[in-house]
């Protein structure tokens, strides 16, 4: 993708917020867009992503959508943390914001370094956080690999919500590949259907990314469609409990990312395990390390009472 916005900024530069007087030290840069650039900057003790664009109405409905993902709730976490403006050496005006920062890989590489046993995790709760943001009637719109970012313990992150789009409106940012316009699936007016299609395409890409590219080549505009997508998660031994589950999701079974979670859900608890001698995965041992960490502790307790009883 071509970039429309390119603001070189050194690595220790400071950013200070022209109206909140926020400083913000620059790590490094994260990525770049069509509608801006994304560093790791930070504040103190605490690491940020910060965004800033060539004009705040570029920036204003990733805003919007920020807001919205945070709400009002306390009980919800924080997206968006800060809005301001940056007047540059030259004294240029430049509108940014940050939002909190997950250290991280992109969900093949977290697979790839961690094993397949994590992939139904990682979908849950990819699917939940589109599941917010559709309660909130916005669609995330760009979704791919390089927007997701997946923390140590199997936690996922969305990032660049450049393509954030409300309900009804036309999908501002795609990525070809990803969307369902491009298999002749659907239009691109925002709606829940369109960020599970999305999903779908991204499981393939996780587990085959080459035959996906090849398909791609090789299909006309015109012969594009959901069937040959299928028809590769056929082919595909990880994706075989959830091959219904895609074919809902690539003919637009799903209204809501909370009924497509739930639906994943399901699947994932029926499945058994396998009888290869697999390693358990760590987010399995964590939970066993803190079931038995209180086990201890309540039998301590428990036996701490009891002796104080035959005193």
């Amino acid at each position: 993708m071509t970039t429309s916005f390119k603001l070189p900024i050194k690595k220790g530069s400071i950013i200070t917020g022209k109206w909140k007087n926020g400083q913000y030290r620059v790590e490094r840069l994260l990525g770049e867009g069509a509608n801006g650039s994304v560093y790791l900057v930070s504040k103190g003790w605490q690491s940020y992503a910060l965004k800033m664009g060539a004009s705040s109405i570029d920036l204003q409905s990733e805003i919007n959508a920020l807001k919205a993902l945070s709400g009002d709730d306390s009980s919800r976490r924080s997206y968006l943390m800060d809005v301001d403006d940056w007047i540059t050496p030259q004294g240029k005006e430049v509108p940014f914001y940050t939002m909190r920062y997950v250290k991280g890989l992109n969900m093949a590489n977290y697979i790839a370094q961690h094993g397949a046993d994590w992939f139904p995790l990682l979908g849950l709760n990819l699917l939940r956080s589109l599941g917010e943001l559709h309660r909130e009637r916005w669609i995330f719109g760009d979704l791919k690999l390089e927007n997701i970012i997946v923390g140590e313990y199997g936690e996922v992150d969305l990032i660049d919500f450049g393509g954030a789009t409300p309900f009804g409106k036309g999908v501002k940012q795609f990525t070809e590949i990803y969307d369902r316009g491009y298999w002749n699936e659907g239009s691109r007016s925002a709606d829940a259907a369109y960020d599970l299609f999305s999903f779908g395409v991204l499981c393939l890409q996780v587990f085959a990314p080459r035959k996906l590219a090849q398909l791609s080549k090789e299909l006309l505009p015109q012969t594009r469609s959901a069937e040959q997508l299928i028809e590769l998660a056929r082919e595909i031994p990880q994706l075989a409990p959830y091959r219904k589950w895609l074919e809902q999701a690539f003919d637009g079974g799903f209204s809501h990312g909370k009924e497509a979670a739930s639906a994943w859900r399901a699947i994932t608890h029926q499945r058994k395990p396998t009888v290869k001698n697999t390693a358990t995965p760590r987010w399995l041992k964590v939970m066993i390390a803190i079931s038995i960490v209180s086990l201890c502790i309540t039998a301590s307790l428990y036996a701490l009472d009891y002796t104080g009883l035959l005193r």
